[in-house]
């Protein structure tokens, strides 16, 4: 049996690989904490995983258990199996340097593009083929006048959600390092991942 675990530190980013067959479990260690995920086939890195296929085939905005999410080719990529907190974003894009220099007036600040570029290149992808992220965690609820908003997480220490991998896969998560809005409760915390050969109800 393999098990592999892997420490995303605080307003960082990790990249890694999940085999097909494989669970993978992604934690919010501390509790109101956004991650920045995202996923290209491992044999073929131009079929990435795609938040505009999965609503598509969904029709819906939102995942929940037994559904699975969609690549840039029609197919289905991770089925989900657990989700202990059943809120996340899949609309918004992910900071990056231009956001924070932009929208904030700050220079050289850790974004979430960055994050999972620094990992992500070693495999191929670039700035303009890293994919769109699906935002776990993230709080982006729609309201009724049709506006996107982002507002801090509702998930605590040890939430969770649980893919299974339906093909070879390179991942990576950044830990978004938002700290100057809501979004992380204003204290950018660490991001937990557990990849196992086995289905365990702890990670």
């Amino acid at each position: 049996m393999c098990q592999h675990h892997v420490h995303v530190a605080a307003g960082h980013g990790q990249a890694f690989t999940v085999r097909q067959g494989q669970y993978l479990t992604i934690i919010d260690s501390e509790g109101q904490q956004a991650a920045d995920f995202v996923a290209v086939n491992a044999a073929n890195p131009a079929e990435k995983l795609s938040p505009v296929h999965t609503r598509q085939h969904l029709r819906s905005l939102f995942f929940k258990p037994g559904d699975a999410l969609w690549s840039s080719d029609n197919r289905a990529m991770l089925q989900i199996i657990e989700d202990t907190i059943g809120i996340h974003d899949a609309n918004v894009p992910a900071c990056d340097r231009t956001r924070f220099s932009i929208d904030f007036g700050v220079e050289g600040h850790r974004n979430c593009v960055d994050n999972m570029l620094e990992g992500m290149r070693a495999y191929g992808v670039n700035y303009f083929t890293l994919p769109e992220p699906f935002n776990l965690f993230q709080n982006g609820p729609v309201t009724p006048d049709g506006r996107m908003e982002v507002t801090d997480p509702h998930s605590r220490a040890g939430d969770r959600v649980t893919f299974l991998a339906l093909c070879d896969l390179v991942c990576a998560v950044s830990s978004c390092p938002q700290d100057i809005i809501p979004g992380n409760g204003l204290q950018v915390t660490p991001i937990d991942i557990h990849i196992s050969d086995t289905l365990t109800s702890e990670a």
